[in-house]
């Protein structure tokens, strides 16, 4: 089922979802399964699986000589969609790339999604490679995430890159994309990110699944500043429980956001990680609470394949 289905038969009610991290390459996925068990009680109707672009490592070739290869640390993404799928009997929701990735190798997964039943995928650019001061699309690949939202709109329609095909089994996928409360790392003002983000749902997105914030009001003014401007869809809240001390430093360093006062001097009274991590679920719930009050479709919570603050947060709140 869709993602904005599951959203229309809730009729008004705020559904809980979450998202994961596949395995690296060598770990069981059993360690996954033990982190969304706790979870299953509170009845996501889709569970949202991440990937992540090429890296290259150093491979020894003798006589002091290294040669760069091409690795990805967590493939599997659509083998764990299918997997979680089938365990749970819940929609999943793989993540696609324009980073690394080229537009046929896009098509190979879209195809492989539609044969395994999978009804949602979400759009998004992916970052720039970490030696790289700005995105570069691969050679043949998507540069923004409004150029893959038309590539899997298209193929709905039933043109692929180097056909048309009229079928009586055509794809029909929901498409998510990701919006910025606090706007992207690159946008040079929140206008014009939003302008961006209009793009992305005239091209077909459906719904929208805000990055990170702690600060609800951020939130709340995304929300009334994209529906200024057209965009209609439903937009689901992001949220992440502070877990460490360094979050502090890291998130708003990677991420671009900023983290309010009051959360700030909570974390920095904590004598371990153990009272920042509660300092996190507490917050989480408090900012959970206000965005159901205030009907928010669906809370979206990032749990980076660790559940026990996530199901703390969900039992005081679903």
């Amino acid at each position: 089922m869709k993602v904005t289905e599951h959203i229309k038969n809730a009729q008004g009610k705020t559904l809980f979802s979450f998202e994961i991290v596949p395995p690296v390459k060598g770990q069981n996925i059993q360690n996954l399964y033990d982190n969304i068990d706790p979870l299953m009680e509170f009845k996501p109707p889709f569970i949202d699986v991440t990937t992540s672009r090429e890296e290259f490592v150093y491979v020894e070739k003798g006589a002091g000589l290294l040669e760069r290869k091409v690795t990805r640390m967590r493939p599997g993404t659509v083998g764990i969609c299918a997997s979680l799928k089938h365990k749970y009997n819940v929609d999943t929701v793989p993540h696609l790339l324009c980073g690394g990735f080229t537009k046929e190798e896009t098509e190979y997964v879209l195809i492989d999604c539609h044969y395994l039943g999978l009804d949602n995928v979400m759009a998004l650019r992916g970052d720039s490679m970490k030696h790289e001061s700005y995105f570069k699309p691969v050679e043949g690949g998507n540069k923004y995430a409004s150029d893959l939202v038309s590539q899997i709109q298209n193929l709905n329609r039933g043109q692929y890159l180097h056909e048309k095909i009229d079928s009586e089994f055509p794809a029909d996928f929901c498409i998510g994309v990701a919006g910025y409360p606090e706007k992207h790392l690159e946008a040079p003002s929140m206008s014009t990110d939003l302008q961006r983000l209009k793009e992305k749902v005239d091209a077909g997105a459906d719904y929208v699944v805000t990055q990170m914030f702690f600060d609800n009001q951020k939130y709340f003014e995304f929300v009334k500043a994209a529906r200024e401007i057209g965009i209609n869809v439903p937009i689901l809240p992001g949220i992440k429980p502070i877990a460490v001390n360094r979050h502090l430093n890291i998130l708003p360093q990677v991420f671009r956001i900023d983290l309010p006062e009051p959360l700030i001097n909570e974390v920095e009274k904590c004598k371990d990680n153990k009272q920042v991590r509660q300092v996190g679920v507490e917050w989480a719930i408090e900012q959970s609470k206000e965005l159901i009050a205030a009907g928010v479709p669906v809370v979206h919570y990032y749990s980076m394949g660790k559940s026990s603050n996530i199901k703390a947060i969900a039992k005081e709140v679903f």
